[in-house]
């Protein structure tokens, strides 16, 4: 579990730091003064233990700019002030923790988010997170119908949408693991969304006809029968 504390006073960091550490003393934790600091270190945190009253950028503004990136971190306000409480559920807080720190609340309010942070998690391995370049977006796998690659970049089709991120082929087909299959150099397919194959090409259930190598035709049809077989589900 990756943990960040964003505070502007060391004390309060090392005391919020050591009450973690008392309850989960196996979390990687990471210390920062400043909105901005936690920013650029462009790093993916489970829990976010953030500071509204900050020098430079505040925490309101620091969550919204963390809220575009993952929608999945546990963001969790630490603050002297009550002001800010209908702020932080605009940017979808968890909780809401006033200082002086009360260990009882405090312990209760981390169990809860570590329970939370688990189960996002569990759900995200269900998920592709499709990075554009303003925002992540979670779509759960079994949407989408087939990727294409476009040079450096990788177009994943929905039915409803297609969206663009950069990506490789071989590094979409590791993320998206069972149920897809590179059916040729430039296309990976959903085999939930098979409706029916031939030799050189696969219909999906969208109507769209996406191309299979010829070279690939067997292997494709013993994965797809053993994909069947193992409780895979056609939508054809």
């Amino acid at each position: 579990m990756k943990i960040a504390i964003v505070d502007d006073e060391k004390i309060i960091r090392e005391e919020i730091e050591n009450l973690i550490r008392e309850r989960k003393p196996d979390c990687y934790i990471e210390s920062f003064e400043s909105g901005d600091a936690l920013l650029l270190a462009e790093k993916q945190y489970d829990i976010v233990f953030l500071d509204i009253q900050l020098e430079g950028r505040n925490g309101i503004d620091t969550a919204r700019i963390l809220r575009q990136k993952s929608e999945s971190t546990v963001l969790i306000f630490v603050t002297g002030a009550k002001d800010y409480v209908f702020q932080a559920f605009d940017v979808a807080a968890f909780h809401y923790l006033l200082k002086p720190l009360e260990r009882t609340k405090f312990e209760e309010v981390l169990d809860r988010a570590l329970r939370e942070a688990e189960k996002k998690k569990k759900t995200e391995t269900e998920l592709l997170l499709i990075k554009t370049r303003n925002r992540t977006i979670p779509m759960p796998k079994s949407n989408i119908l087939y990727v294409e690659s476009r040079g450096k970049k990788a177009e994943v089709h929905t039915a409803k949408e297609t969206l663009e991120m950069y990506a490789s082929l071989n590094g979409l087909e590791s993320d998206l693991g069972a149920g897809f299959y590179r059916c040729h150099r430039g296309y990976l397919v959903n085999m939930a969304h098979v409706s029916e194959y031939y030799h050189d090409s696969i219909l999906l259930t969208s109507g769209e006809t996406i191309y299979l190598a010829k070279e690939k035709y067997p292997e494709f049809v013993k994965e797809y029968m053993h994909y069947l077989k193992n409780g895979g589900t056609s939508y054809g």
